[in-house]
């Protein structure tokens, strides 16, 4: 399997964030470039009261009106003393929410100490949720592979197998069949949970699909915007193969096969080639089956129940 090197540490800026989400920039707008390593934001409540045992300094500090009324009823001498005790841990930025305005002393100390100070007009639940999603997504660590990831019926697919051996023709027959690309020759996995692994392009192939003889389409120009989606979570791996002639092909497995990616294990299928085979056909099959499995039917729970009962009269 071709995978490329997982990344060790993903960083991106305050900039980043900043064009991300419009941020209006108040203070140290000349350290746009501090790096971002944490997942997730913090919004600094017991920090405002003394207690720093378990501060994540690493993260963004969002700071809503509740916060902003706490410091408010302080005293100028003890506003001070909270607001300088924060700032002195150097967080890679403070985010007022609410489009709030007063907050003494943070902008002067956020000034001075060259951290950057920046407000939104959205409330804190609203932009903190926004802000968690879009932190996870893109710190998680990831590799790519050489493959195509479709989604099927709302259920996310990695397809593999050797170059050559149909993957993206595979692809471009679910298309027409009404279901959608992510991905074509290099799929981005990004772990986003120890159980969640999601799939995604690289940005330069977005919308392609490479066709053999025929080359490179635009899916959403020649089938409209329903044709691709930018991510899904993949829960099924299926291998393209070739047909061998000896192997057992309608085995039963009760014991589920799995491909591991990032730690993150994935139910893993092998389907044969051969001329004539409908092979978007029974990756549809796949993942109907796997979304009953999900429901807690197993065909072949139910089969072997089946023989049980006979053999049993």
């Amino acid at each position: 399997m071709n995978r490329k090197e997982e990344n060790q540490m993903k960083t991106i800026t305050v900039q980043k964030l900043v064009d991300t989400f419009k941020l209006e920039v108040l203070a140290g707008e000349e350290r746009m470039d501090r790096e971002i390593t944490r997942p997730r934001t913090h919004r600094p409540g017991l920090e405002f009261v003394g207690y720093f045992d378990f501060f994540p300094m690493n993260r963004v500090q969002v700071l809503g009106r509740k916060e902003i009324n706490y410091l408010l009823t302080l005293s100028v001498e003890e506003r001070k003393l909270r607001i300088g005790n924060i700032v002195k841990y150097h967080p890679p930025c403070f985010i007022v929410t609410s489009g709030q305005q007063e907050f003494p002393y943070l902008e002067l100390y956020c000034e001075e100490e060259g951290i950057p100070l920046l407000r939104t007009e959205e409330t804190a639940t609203e932009f903190i949720a926004k802000l968690d999603s879009y932190l996870v997504k893109a710190l998680a660590p990831e590799i790519s592979i050489h493959g195509v990831c479709v989604n099927v019926s709302g259920i996310g697919i990695l397809l593999r197998g050797k170059s050559g051996i149909g993957k993206s023709e595979t692809a471009h027959t679910l298309i027409r069949r009404g279901h959608r690309l992510v991905a074509d020759d290099i799929v981005v996995l990004k772990k986003l949970s120890p159980t969640t692994l999601l799939g995604t392009h690289n940005e330069t192939t977005r919308e392609f699909l490479a066709l053999r003889s025929i080359g490179l389409i635009n899916v959403v120009r020649q089938y409209g915007r329903r044709a691709f989606q930018d991510e899904t979570r993949i829960v099924l791996d299926i291998e393209l193969v070739p047909w061998q002639e000896n192997a057992l092909n309608n085995e039963l497995e009760t014991v589920p096969q799995c491909t591991e990616y990032l730690g993150v294990q994935i139910p893993h299928i092998e389907i044969q080639l051969q001329p004539g085979r409908d092979v978007a056909g029974l990756i549809e099959a796949a993942a109907n089956n796997w979304y009953l499995k999900q429901l807690g039917y197993s065909a072949v729970d139910e089969f072997m129940k089946r023989i049980e009962e006979e053999m049993g009269s």
